[in-house]
């Protein structure tokens, strides 16, 4: 299924249907009186997150969205029927923005709780509403009340506990493939993530945390470089980062300098997001040239207190203990509560 994580869309509740003017007209029943019913309610806009969709992509195609109009009043005090109410079915995650103003509207996070965000028009009184004893023949009702209408911006960010962040070819999709059941496509050139991964990784006493794998981080991406620019979005919600590094590279690449060029980007993007904990993973650990250079750099993340994971998301050598410090920062307790 083709990933989307951004639609316009426009809504609209039902229009509440007119009431009616009518009088009772039987054989033998003169100046039987008004018997105008009232019209029916216009339908609501309901949003609902369901656990079966993971895109917005059936909004994309399916722009406008719009509720059931409410029934005119009929004679003989018969009330218009209400209008069917919209429901909208969104992934887990969904923001709900004021198109025009950027107000957001609702944050969409658990299933099977709708939320009514537009409320249909009210039905118009009938006739037979305004009979009074100075007024025994009104012959005027109410029209029905106009639905709200209104054009939105839908924008999902995934709900992970911890994103994985990293220079293109890092071994970020082969980590989550070795950790998770998520299987996305592993190859030797950069780039060949192009939409976010999801993975559930299972964890002792059978507790689990769900990561991310974001994809397209380069040099610039806050302003359009790489992919990056149209994923970032999907980390502002993770409780924890996974720093990813490939230092085989050295002295062709620098690691380093690719490091602060993400924290940089994070930073730019939003600045919230370059204080999120982060967790220093150098990957390919099965490589002569990692451990060749793993002196190098170590000294620079102990300079800066932070805790360096190597691994190998190949052979798994190293995973478990980097497994137990994520469930640490995410969970707070010591190994043998969980």
């Amino acid at each position: 299924m083709k990933f989307i994580d951004e639609v316009k869309i426009f809504v609209k509740s039902g229009d509440g249907g007119a009431g009616c003017v009518s009088f009772r007209r039987e054989k033998d029943i003169p100046r039987g009186g008004p018997d105008g019913g009232d019209g029916g309610k216009g339908g609501d806009v309901l949003f609902e997150v369901s656990p079966n969709i993971s895109t917005l992509l059936d909004l994309r195609y399916r722009p406008h969205q719009k509720a059931g109009r409410g029934g005119n009043g009929m004679g003989k005090d018969r009330h218009g029927a209400n209008g069917d109410s919209l429901k909208i079915l969104v992934p887990a995650g969904t923001l709900v923005k004021d198109a025009e103003t950027g107000e957001v509207l609702a944050d969409l996070t658990d299933p099977g709780k709708p939320l009514v965000l537009f409320k249909g028009g009210r039905g118009g009184q009938g006739n037979a509403r305004f009979a009074s004893s100075t007024h025994k023949t009104p012959r005027f009702a109410q029209p029905g009340e106009p639905g709200e209408e209104r054009w939105l911006i839908l924008e999902l960010k995934l709900l992970a506990d911890v994103g994985l962040l990293g220079f293109p070819s890092v071994g970020k999709s082969s980590l989550i493939a070795k950790i998770s059941a998520a299987r996305p496509k592993i190859a030797d050139y950069h780039f060949t993530t192009l939409t976010p991964n999801l993975g559930v990784v299972g964890y002792k006493n059978y507790r689990s945390f769900v990561v991310a794998d974001i994809p397209g981080l380069i040099e610039g991406a806050h302003a359009g470089a790489g992919l990056g620019h149209r994923f970032l979005k999907h980390v502002e919600r993770t409780d924890l980062l996974l720093h990813m590094l490939d230092i085989s590279w050295m002295p062709d690449r620098d690691p380093l300098r690719e490091y602060e060029a993400i924290n940089s980007e994070l930073a730019l993007f939003n600045p919230e997001l370059a204080k999120k904990r982060q967790i220093i993973v150098i990957n390919k650990l099965d490589l002569p040239a990692v451990q060749e250079n793993l002196p190098q750099v170590l000294p620079y993340f102990a300079e800066r207190g932070l805790q360096v994971f190597p691994i190998s998301a190949v052979t798994g050598e190293g995973i478990p203990p980097l497994l137990d410090r994520i469930a640490e920062t995410l969970w707070g307790k010591p190994e043998e509560e969980w």
